[in-house]
């Protein structure tokens, strides 16, 4: 029986492509390595490939700068999570279901907590790093709330997002001082974060509504006012 085309590619990859691929995990490895050791700020493109043991043109073709390889780790974190949802979750309520995504996040991120440290130093002495690093934090929040069963669409979702990465950035602080192996701390820590988040949660929505309302409203007022000015040139 002859062979489906994909079944032969599957089952003789191209080798160069998987090349690719190592190359550029290679180099995110040497670059967290190295955000370990340094300020971000102090790393070069050219010790990033030495440490990865690749060239400068195989680092170009993956990468264009240092904070695309951070960018893209804080991408391989997201699919950590997302590829470790937890079905039995769904029927929890939306606050525990984000506790969880949460906590997995910061599971992933523990082989890493050294480079996380040296981040958020930086990130405190550059501002333009952090607002960067921000844009980077509200991305990934809005798939840990999607993950949650909370929505991330639209301007809410966006809003919801940023109050989340920076919850999750305070959740951090703790982190990165708790070295209990069973992160008691940190937990206590998050949820009390997510209490007062569900709080601020709630408000928030009140205020959509309040504003949907508004913009409802505005429509009739426009055709009432125009309306007025209509009989006064008639008039």
């Amino acid at each position: 029986m002859p062979r489906k085309p994909g079944r032969d590619k599957a089952a003789n990859p191209d080798p160069s492509a998987a090349d690719a691929r190592t190359a550029r995990q290679r180099i995110i490895d040497a670059f967290m390595g190295l955000l370990a050791e340094k300020p971000f700020e102090q790393i070069g493109l050219g010790e990033t490939a030495s440490r990865a043991e690749v060239t400068l043109a195989e680092l170009r073709e993956n990468f264009s700068s240092t904070f695309a390889i951070l960018a893209a780790q804080l991408r391989e974190i997201d699919r950590t999570v997302l590829a470790a949802g937890d079905g039995d979750m769904a029927e929890e309520p939306p606050r525990e279901r984000l506790f969880d995504v949460l906590m997995r996040r910061l599971d992933a991120l523990e082989p890493h907590k050294a480079a996380v440290r040296s981040l958020a130093a930086s990130a405190m002495r550059d501002p333009v790093l952090g607002l960067a690093l921000n844009r980077l934090a509200v991305r990934s929040q809005q798939w840990m709330l999607t993950a949650g069963g909370i929505s991330a669409a639209g301007p809410r979702g966006i809003v919801r997002a940023q109050g989340l990465a920076m919850l999750f950035a305070r959740v951090l602080r703790t982190w990165l001082d708790d070295d209990d192996p069973g992160h008691a701390r940190t937990m206590a820590a998050l949820d009390r974060a997510l209490a007062r988040g569900q709080s601020w949660s709630g408000l928030l929505d009140g205020l959509c509504a309040i504003s949907r309302r508004v913009c409802r409203a505005m429509p009739r007022q426009r055709r009432g006012e125009a309306g007025v000015a209509a009989d006064r040139r008639m008039g």
